[in-house]
């Protein structure tokens, strides 16, 4: 006997069907696969719910009537005004009230969620290889500042003394910079009641008194109720985003007036870092600059990687740190005119 709620909590959309292949039930992932609530979709042909497919239709009509216990095939599934690749699975069921079950998966979804698996590890490897390598050349550079301070005091000719101030000014650059690479892992997350539109809205404030020039719009889900986080470091991994964008617009001349927008949503049965979690907390920054150059985005968020003259390249490997160490994770989808990054963050109950 199958229960319906157990199919919640899948993250791939399943729908039951009765003997005329219509749809009875359907799983809190079909708001998310249709775009729309799964009330809308309960009483619908099940092969009117994708684009014209006569392998398909023939499928569902043979699970239907219990000729096939098993088949799987590719089709056009509608959402709203798009349609979207994605893989069907029919299957016969033997029971009073369903005849068959229907299981979706989002073809393209399904490879982003492994290409950020795979870069959250690689960029966890890297981390680790630059928390160590700051660790090592933490002591040396100490020694380096040190010795430059003795022989700036033994100079007997002032004027020389503006070459040790040099050293000593990198070797205390550097120790800032060995610093931040350390930071993230030294300090315990801080775990308490979190609300998004509170950091969003000190991050806005922060932002717009530093970049005048750039517009900030919001687009808030005033539904999205409080959850378990280390506010600080969400709002740290925030603002480094939105500044980010705001400094490369700078001096940036788009076709319309340099904007971002922050607009949070809640995301139900979100596979993040190897975890199935119910519901997240996604925010979604978007900007109208130039892009994120093709040569950096696979490497974005890697440490020391920076495509902005004067940057250290730690802005969004930090930010991503501190996501991650939420159990959460950064994404980033670019192209001229249209930047976006989503973070998404467990909604831990309070």
């Amino acid at each position: 006997m199958y229960s319906v709620e157990a199919f919640d909590l899948l993250s791939t959309t399943v729908l039951l069907l009765n003997s005329a292949g219509e749809v009875v039930e359907a799983n809190a992932a079909a708001e998310l696969m249709f775009g729309r609530s799964r009330r809308n979709v309960l009483g619908q042909p099940a092969a009117f719910l994708f684009d014209r497919d006569d392998a398909l239709e023939h499928s569902i009509q043979q699970a239907c009537c219990g000729e096939v216990a098993d088949c799987r095939q590719f089709a056009r599934l509608r959402r709203g005004a798009e349609t979207v690749e994605v893989a069907v699975t029919s299957v016969a069921l033997s029971q009073p009230q369903w005849s068959a079950l229907i299981e979706i998966k989002d073809v393209e979804q399904r490879v982003l969620v492994d290409r950020s698996i795979r870069l959250v590890d690689e960029i966890d490897t890297q981390h680790e290889l630059l928390r160590n390598l700051a660790h090592e050349v933490k002591n040396p550079l100490g020694g380096l500042r040190g010795a430059a301070q003795l022989l700036e005091s033994e100079l007997p000719d002032p004027a020389l003394r503006e070459y040790t101030s040099v050293i000593i000014s990198e070797a205390d650059r550097l120790q800032a910079l060995v610093d931040r690479l350390a930071a993230p892992q030294r300090m315990p997350v801080q775990w308490q009641a979190v609300n998004i539109h509170e950091v969003c809205e000190r991050v806005c404030a922060l932002v717009r008194a530093e970049f005048r020039d750039v517009a900030l719009l919001r687009d808030y889900d005033a539904s999205m109720p409080e959850f378990r986080a280390d506010p600080a470091r969400v709002m740290q991994a925030l603002l480094n985003i939105v500044r980010n964008a705001a400094q490369i617009m700078t001096g940036f001349k788009p076709t319309q007036s340099p904007h971002i927008t922050i607009k949070t949503r809640i995301a139900r049965q979100v596979l993040l870092r190897h975890k199935q979690h119910r519901m997240a907390v996604v925010v979604t920054v978007t900007d109208n600059g130039p892009g994120v150059p093709e040569t950096l985005k696979e490497r974005i968020f890697h440490p020391l990687v920076t495509g902005r003259d004067g940057g250290t390249g730690l802005g969004l490997s930090l930010a991503q740190d501190f996501i991650q160490q939420h159990g959460g994770v950064i994404e980033c989808d670019s192209q001229p005119g249209h930047t976006e990054f989503r973070l998404q963050l467990p909604m831990e109950p309070l």
